[in-house]
Parts: C-alpha cells; sequence; structure tokens
C-alpha cells in the first residue's frame, strides 16, 4: 500500500522537507530505488549520489535542509529507513507448529511445552530445550544438549552431543558446532586422534552464521562469549575461549587453544595461530594473519601482523620501490664512471 511522505515521517518521527503528500510505493537502495520509492541517505557526504537516483524521496540526517527532492529528516537513518521498510514489506512470520509428530524426540528429551520442533528435526537423548526454543526441520541436537530460552537454531544445523546454548542465541542454517578437534599425535608411525571429551558452550545473545563450525575441548568447553556475532563460514577450534561481544567476520580462521578479550573485531580472512591471546578492543584488519599475542585496543593488519602504524609506514615505502630503484641505478653508474675515472687517473699518473 502506497504511502504518502507525511505518515512515513509520522512512523518514524522524523521532519518532512517538501512536499509532504509525495507518495511513496516501496522503499528501496539509491542504486535499485525506482521513481516511486523511497530511499535513503546515511551521511551528508554521500548526498550528492541521491542526484543519480531516481527515487522519489529520501530519508536524511537531522539538518541537512532543501535539496532537489522531498525528504525527511530523522536522528538516525538506518533505525528510521527500518522501520519503513519493515512497513512496506512485513516480516514474514511462520505459523507455530508446537512440536510436530514427524520430528524425531528422544523419550528421555525434556522439551518446554511452548517450544516449537519442526519436522524430520531429531532431539536425542538426555536434551533439554527450554521455553520459546525454535528447532527448524533437519537440525539434529545430540545427546546431552542444552538449549536456552528463546534461542533459535535454522535448518540442517548440527549440535554435537553435550553442546550447551545460551538464551536468546541465532544459529544459522548448515552450522556445526561440537565437532571433533583437529588433533592428532603419532603413535606407531600412523596418526592416532586426540582426546576429544570437551564440548563448546555459547553465551547468551550470541549469532552464528551459516556454515560455521566449532569444534570441543579437549578436555573441557571450547566458548563463546555473551553477544558475540559470528559470520558465515568461520572455523574456530577446539579449546578456544572467545570473550563477550566479539564481532567475527566470513572466513575467519581461529586455531586451537587461542583466546580473545571483549570487543574484539576479526575481519574477513583473518588467520589466528594456536595458543595466542587477543586483548579487549584489539581489531584485526582483513586478510591478517596473527601469530603473536595482540594487545589490548591494538589495530594490527598484514601477513605477519603488525600494529597498523607500521603497516602503514611499510606500504607507503613500498609504493616508493620503483622509484628507489631507479635512483639506485643511476647512483650505480655514477659509482662505476667514478671509479673508472679513478683507475685512469691512476694509469697516467
Amino acid at each position: 500500500m502506497p504511502h504518502t511522505l507525511a505518515e512515513l515521517a509520522e512512523l518514524v518521527g522524523g521532519t518532512v522537507v517538501g512536499e509532504p503528500t509525495t507518495r511513496c510505493e516501496a522503499a528501496a537502495t539509491l542504486e535499485t530505488a525506482g521513481g516511486s520509492d523511497i530511499s535513503l541517505v546515511d551521511a551528508k557526504e554521500r548526498l550528492h549520489l541521491l542526484a543519480k537516483s531516481p527515487a522519489a524521496a529520501a530519508v536524511v540526517p537531522r539538518g541537512t535542509g532543501p535539496l532537489e527532492r522531498p525528504t525527511i529528516e530523522v536522528d538516525d537513518v538506518h533505525v528510521a529507513f527500518t522501520r519503513i521498510v519493515e512497513r512496506f514489506r512485513p516480516p514474514r512470520s511462520l505459523e507455530p507448529v508446537g512440536i510436530s509428530p514427524q520430528a524425531t524426540i528422544d523419550p528421555t528429551a525434556r522439551v518446554a511445552k511452548d517450544a516449537q520442533i519442526h519436522p524430520w528435526a531429531v532431539i536425542g537423548p538426555d536434551v533439554e530445550i527450554a521455553s520459546g526454543v525454535v528447532v527448524h526441520s533437519s537440525a539434529t541436537i545430540a545427546a546431552g544438549c542444552r538449549i536456552g530460552a528463546g534461542s533459535v537454531i535454522h535448518p540442517s544445523v548440527t549440535l554435537y552431543e553435550n553442546t550447551v546454548i545460551g538464551q536468546d542465541v541465532i544459529i544459522h542454517a548448515g552450522a556445526v558446532l561440537g565437532g571433533h578437534g583437529f588433533g592428532y599425535r603419532v603413535v606407531e608411525g600412523r596418526f592416532e586422534l586426540s582426546a576429544q571429551l570437551g564440548w563448546v558452550e555459547i553465551g547468551d545473545a550470541v549469532e552464528i552464521g551459516s556454515g560455521t563450525t566449532i569444534d570441543r575441548g579437549t578436555y573441557g568447553p571450547t566458548t563463546i562469549g555473551e553477544g558475540t556475532k559470528i559470520d558465515n563460514l568461520v572455523m574456530i577450534a577446539h579449546n578456544c575461549r572467545i570473550g563477550r561481544h566479539n564481532m567475527i567476520c566470513s572466513q575467519v580462521g581461529v586455531a586451537g587453544s587461542t583466546s580473545t578479550g571483549d570487543w574484539v573485531v576479526m575481519a574477513g580472512q583473518v588467520g589466528v595461530r594456536d595458543h595466542v591471546h587477543i586483548g579487549s578492543g584489539a581489531v584485526l584488519g582483513a586478510r591478517s594473519g596473527v601469530s603473536n599475542d595482540v594487545p589490548e585496543k591494538t589495530t594490527v593488519l598484514g601477513e605477519p601482523a603488525i600494529e597498523l602504524r607500521e603497516r602503514k609506514l611499510q606500504l607507503a615505502t613500498m609504493t616508493k620501490l620503483p622509484e628507489m630503484r631507479k635512483q639506485l641505478k643511476l647512483l650505480l653508474e655514477r659509482v662505476a664512471a667514478l671509479e673508472a675515472a679513478g683507475r685512469a687517473s691512476a694509469e697516467a699518473a
């Protein structure tokens, strides 16, 4: 249903600048918006991009002032635009399924009455599923797992035995928690799997992306702290202890027995070696190779990862190498000429 700009401004607590009766039929980004859509510009330095879009109107930061088309000025562009998108495209809500008779649930499992267990989910012995938990189709919850209230387990997730999930955790499709760690010892000339007696513990309000794997500890738990967000295709090895509110981006690999403090950021494709500690507030830049401890509130980059300022100096120096090579060649030619002149002078004497 179309909405006027005035109606949308009232929805988000914004101020209309321009024609309030402008009608909008949908919400879209600047790159995809059509002539009847409302879009967003989240920073004043990006306002020039609005001129390239056919959007009928835009949500902009408060204080922007009049533009060539109507706007809604707000304090927080993304919060406001989220509400507008939800007005045009309300989130789809699935009908509660209760506990499906097509799910396989061991008689010893303890499942809250208001939990939702979708068809073809498998719930093993001695599993405990708390109030409000949703387990989607084809998920496998092995023996002894505990899932806290309000958590959501998406399709094809596998929780190995004794995995502990906190409250309000979201685990996306295809994630595997509690698999055996990659730990072997050589016995009589062959690799033999080391002890795999631990488990995985996930704190409250953690989100784990699709295809991510978190291995169990050798003897105790591999732990993920409260509020940590883990992207798709991340690998966290055995015995790791990840702190609270970490942000771990796609394709990160963390080797065994590594620990982090709180509010650590690991950008895409970071690799962290085993038995190191990343201090609270540290930032590991994209594709960094971390082979040593990183102090608190330090940003590192590169392979091997070093402090950002030093890495920038190295990169700046590298850009000068072609010119420095030319200068070196000229210097060598001058040295050779001077040596030749010196020899000629000596022979003449």
